[in-house]
Order: structure tokens, then C-alpha cells, then sequence
């Protein structure tokens, strides 16, 4: 933030306060206008009150009087002819400089966001308006949907990203996003389950599959704009968070509510603002602070006093409580409420004093082969400066509470995974409750369709099991289902394990395509899933020439053939976009701890000279 900008504060806040309104006499006459006379008394007076010379009060003021006469004429111009005006700030952080551009772009409301792209396209002098990402209040402009229906207002402040302008490094950004999403969806919807969901300490969390598939899709765009904002990229970083701002929306508000990575999320879109320099977004960011306030205190306690009791004051949650207050206090300052921002950015500071970790011992760690990221949440969370010693010994502690964790729900794991298949939300239930019903000693399938008929509450399904224990039994198949010996022949002759083959069959009802299905997922490796397509499709060339492994020579139907290669494609293609995904994530657990909080030095530096001129 510049000197300059400071002076617009201080000042736009003291006319608000005063209730001096510029637009009116004796500032502005409609016949005389500007009335310079007037503004340079107004000027004089300001500068002595706030310690700013004259010269740079009236500048301010003049500038402060033509926005404002603007606003009057296109709320004038709206109620004429229905046209709005939006305030566009376009965003290129190529240079480092945050927010550049501001123009003036109209559009009706009643028009959809695709032409509201194109208006401000042709205004920017851009070939094509899908590369046009808008932004007001913090959410995407849709571009299939009416700008009324989306709450846009004549007179808004919108930030524009421009993804492509025929250049290389905004083409590149265009189909990165584009690329990060189809992978993310692929990825997500795969049915080998390449995406888990796990608390902190590393077990399980289970959710109906709706609200799941939404969440993993927010977490893996969350996951993305992470590694955008460690190499600074923070346009992409604000596109894919604000794109996993959409999918947590459709998620029960209670789960958000119990949920750190919503907190989490609203940290990181108030941040990439605050990088790009957009003060425009005040409102949303102040929404986004308080919704991650509300959830740390839910998590951590009123003074975080419940993280102290479990963790002790040297844990490396400190780093999302230090980034927090440094945002709140520059969202306090940009409302002139200066005392309190310095209160912020006091507790700002002494959080980072106590996060600082000591270089040498930092490099000592890596040096003995941990990751750096691994190796800094280490020496913070050893208490009393510990050194090298204890941030190993958390080290080795960590990772054996992980593996004991991923151990112990193996089995929940392995009946989550059984039970999710083909499962809409209403038939999910939640396989932890069945494993504590059959720990109880209730039969598993008996468990399983009282919580699907209690809705997954553990007491009624015990109720269920207790008194209708009859007609839950009455209630489950009578018969299994045969494996179908043609269907089995086919399937061994392409190189399916029989007994494989026999438990798809049988398990779907003799359903061939989702038996293939059944098949393809149980291969553990793309190296494996390779081979059996190589298999098949040799087989499909030469006919029932090669090596046989069923009685009959004669190749399986076409049909059969062709679903398996297209299930095979698509699984493929699966694996490759898992690989894309994943090349250049963390494999840090805690890597969402990981701040280095170089730039947060820097912003509390600038802004608490701010305070001081």
C-alpha cells in the first residue's frame, strides 16, 4: 500500500464521519462545478488535523469528488435507461504490482454473465471473452446466469482476471485451470477412491457420497492453489480457491461448520486479495475473516486455549492464528479504525517472534534428510527452543501416530469402499458405525440396513436390531446370484483370474459391464492395467490364435471386448490425470502449517510504517 492510499483513508473516513458530502454545495454547484474555494479551505483544515500537507489533501479530495460525481451519473443513467455501470479493476500480478487497470463497463442486468465477458472483452480490447474470469463480492460471475440473479448492483466494484491475450505465460494459465479442473473432477470421480479424506491425525472421515464428492473436489482446487501460491501465482490461486469457495457451498452449512479446511479456504482467498493489492474486496474479506474467526474458536477454544491443552503453546497451528490477525488488522486499517489494527498487528508480531526457527538448525535437519517443511513444523513445535533433538523426536513421534491411525481404519477403509459402490446419498451408510455395531457383536449386513434404516443414528439402529431384529433379517436376499458360465468363459478367456471374475459376476448380479468394472478396479497398479489391455487387445487382433485360458479357443464377443477397452481407456486416462494432479503437491500432511511467513514480515513491516506517518 502506498503513502498515497493511506491519505485516501484517513480522509475518506473523516468525510464519512462528518458527513461531508462533496457532490453537494458548498463543494460542488451544477452550474459553477467544482467549487475550488471551498476544497481548498476543506483541504487546509484536513491537513492540519491529520498531520498531511495541503497540497496532497486537496489532490485526495478533488479525486474523492470526481468518483463520487461519477457514481451519481450512472445511477442517473440506470434509472433512465436500466444500463448498469460496473467499476472493473483488471489484475496482473506478472509485475508484482497487483490491480492495474480500472475502467468503466456497462451492462443491463437482466443480461446473462456471458455478455457482461464480452462487454468487458471488447472494452479491454481482448479476442476472447472466455478467457475473462469476473469476481464480485467474492464469487464468480457465471456466465450462464442473469447478472440480476447473481446479485450484481449498478455501481460495483468488480475484479477482472484475464486468463489468455495471446501472450504465452496467459494462454498457459487459461489451460492450467482448465486442465487442474478436468483432473480434479476425474480424479474425484474414479471409482478406485484416488482421493481420501483424513483428519488430522490421519483417520478416516466419512461422508454421505454427495457431500463427499463435493468436498474432495473443494479440497483437491484447495490443494492447487496452494502450490499457485507458493511460487506466487496468485491469480490462479484465487481462481481455484474461489472455484472450491462454489463446491463447499453446496455442502450442509453444519459440516462446513465442523470442518478446519472452510476456515482454512477463506484465509487463503482474503490473502491472495491482500498479494494482488485489491482493497475492493473489503466486504468479502471481512465476511471471510469472520467465518474463519467463528471456526478457529469452535476448533481451538475462545483464547485457543483448547489447541494449548492438547498441543501446548508451541504448536505450529500459531502460524494460521499469526496470519489472521496481520489479515484482520490490515482489513481495520482500510477502515481507518487505526487503533484496533495496531492491536492487531501488535499480536501479529509477537505470534511471528515466536514462530522464527533458527537457520542452522533448520539446515541441520535437512541435511539428515527430512523435508523442509517437515523439518520447520518440527523446531516450532519443539517447546522451550528444544533444538534439533526434540524436533526429531516429534518427527519420528508424527509419523508413527500416522501409520497407527491408517493401520487401525484399514478395515473401516477397505467397508467404506465396498459399500460407497453405485451408493446415492440416501443409501450411504457410514461404515465406522457399522464396525462399532459388529465390535458390539450384530451381524454385518444386519447392521449395515438398520443404519441405512436410521439414518446412520448408531442408538436407533441398535433400537432396530434389538426389537425388529426379524424383520431386518426377513428384510436382507434370500438367495446369492450364480456366476453366469458363459459370462465366466468370456471373462477367463481375456485373462481374468477365475476366482476374480466369479466374485464380479456373482456381486452384480451377473451384470457384465459392471462386472468389467468390478475387474479393472482391483488392479493396483497403471503397470497392471496396462498389461491386461495389451492382453485384450491382442486378443481382439489375432482372434482366438494365441495362448487360451478357458476351455474354448473361440474370442469372447466384440462387444465384450470393446467394453473392456473403453472401461480400460477411461481408467487410464484416470491414472494420468492422478499423476498430473499429484507431480507437484506436498506429500506433507501438515504442509497447510507450513508457512514460511517471509512475505507476512513484510506486509506487517509496510503496514505498521503506515500507521506511523
Amino acid at each position: 500500500m502506498s503513502h498515497i492510499d493511506n491519505i485516501f483513508t484517513q480522509v475518506r473516513a473523516r468525510l464519512q464521519s462528518e458527513g461531508v458530502k462533496l457532490w453537494e454545495e458548498p463543494y460542488f454547484s451544477e452550474d459553477l462545478g467544482c467549487i475550488e474555494g471551498a476544497m481548498e479551505n476543506l483541504a487546509a483544515e484536513y491537513g492540519r488535523f491529520l498531520g498531511i500537507p495541503s497540497d496532497r489533501c486537496y489532490f485526495v479530495l478533488t479525486e474523492l469528488q470526481d468518483n463520487a460525481l461519477r457514481k451519481l451519473a450512472a445511477r442517473r443513467e440506470f434509472n433512465a435507461t436500466g444500463l448498469a455501470t460496473f467499476k472493473v479493476r483488471r489484475i496482473d500480478n506478472r509485475g508484482g504490482g497487483g490491480t492495474t487497470t480500472m475502467q468503466d463497463v456497462k451492462c443491463d442486468l437482466n443480461s446473462l454473465g456471458s455478455d457482461l465477458q464480452a462487454a468487458i472483452a471488447a472494452k479491454l480490447q481482448l479476442p476472447d471473452s472466455n478467457h475473462v474470469k469476473c469476481i464480485a463480492a467474492g464469487k464468480m460471475v457465471a456466465s450462464n446466469a442473469t447478472l440480476a440473479s447473481q446479485q450484481l448492483k449498478n455501481n460495483q466494484q468488480l475484479i477482472v482476471i484475464v486468463t489468455g491475450r495471446g501472450d504465452n505465460q496467459n494462454e498457459a494459465l487459461y489451460d492450467r485451470i482448465n486442465r487442474i479442473k478436468a483432473d480434479v473432477e476425474a480424479v474425484v470421480s474414479s471409482q478406485n477412491q484416488l482421493m481420501e479424506m483424513e483428519d488430522q491425525n490421519g483417520s478416516p472421515v466419512f461422508l454421505p457420497p454427495d457431500e463427499n464428492r463435493a468436498l474432495l473436489t473443494g479440497l483437491g482446487f484447495c490443494e492447487k492453489a496452494k502450490v499457485a501460491m507458493q511460487r506466487e501465482d496468485f491469480e490462479e490461486a484465487l481462481l481455484l480457491l474461489l472455484e472450491a469457495d462454489e463446491r463447499f457451498a453446496t455442502c450442509n452449512s453444519q459440516l462446513l461448520e465442523k470442518v478446519d479446511n472452510y476456515a482454512l479456504l477463506n484465509l487463503d482467498i482474503v490473502w491472495c486479495y491482500l498479494c494482488l493489492k485489491n482493497v475492493t474486496q473489503l466486504p468479502d474479506a471481512e465476511r471471510r475473516l469472520s467465518i474463519c474467526t467463528r471456526s478457529f474458536r469452535r476448533s481451538y477454544g475462545e483464547n485457543f486455549e483448547r489447541l494449548y491443552s492438547l498441543k501446548g503453546k508451541a504448536c505450529p497451528e500459531r502460524a494460521l492464528l499469526m496470519r489472521l490477525k496481520l489479515l484482520q488488522g490490515v482489513v481495520l486499517f482500510h477502515q481507518n479504525r487505526r487503533d484496533e489494527a495496531f492491536e492487531h498487528f501488535e499480536a501479529a508480531s509477537a505470534l511471528l517472534r515466536e514462530l522464527k526457527v533458527n537457520e542452522e538448525e533448520l539446515t541441520m535437519l535437512v541435511e539428515m534428510g527430512f523435508e523442509v517443511s517437515e523439518a520447520r513444523l518440527a523446531l516450532r513445535s519443539s517447546s522451550n527452543g528444544g533444538g534439533v533433538e526434540q524436533a526429531v523426536q516429534f518427527i519420528q513421534e508424527r509419523r508413527q501416530q500416522l501409520k497407527e491411525a491408517r493401520k487401525q481404519s484399514k478395515a473401516e477403509r477397505s467397508l467404506h469402499r465396498r459399500m460407497s459402490n453405485g451408493k446415492n446419498s440416501g443409501d450411504w451408510v457410514n461404515p465406522r458405525s457399522v464396525c462399532t455395531l459388529t465390535n458390539m457383536g450384530y451381524d454385518r449386513r444386519l447392521a449395515a440396513l438398520a443404519l441405512k434404516r436410521s439414518k446412520n443414528d448408531i442408538p436407533q439402529a441398535v433400537d432396530l436390531l434389538q426389537s425388529r431384529a426379524d424383520e431386518l433379517m426377513a428384510a436382507l436376499p434370500k438367495t446369492r446370484v450364480s456366476a453366469d458360465t458363459d459370462q465366466l468363459a468370456h471373462l477367463r478367456q481375456l485373462g481374468f483370474d477365475e476366482d476374480s471374475v466369479r466374485a464380479a459376476l456373482e456381486s452384480t448380479s451377473n451384470n457384465m459391464e459392471r462386472a468389467i468394472e468390478f475387474l479393472l478396479r482391483a488392479f493396483r497398479s497403471e503397470g497392471e492395467l496396462q498389461e491386461a489391455m495389451q492382453r485384450v487387445t491382442d486378443l481382439a487382433t489375432n482372434g482366438g490364435d494365441g495362448p487360451s485360458t478357458s476351455n474354448s479357443n473361440a474370442a469372447p464377443p466384440s462387444p465384450i471386448i470393446e467394453s473392456v477397452l473403453r472401461q480400460a481407456r477411461a481408467e487410464m486416462e484416470t491414472y494420468k490425470a492422478y499423476q498430473r494432479f499429484n507431480s507437484d503437491l506436498s506429500q506433507s500432511d501438515q504442509d497447510y502449517l507450513d508457512l514460511p511467513l517471509v512475505q507476512e514480515e513484510h506486509i506487517l513491516a509496510e503496514y505498521r510504517n503506515l500507521l506511523e506517518q
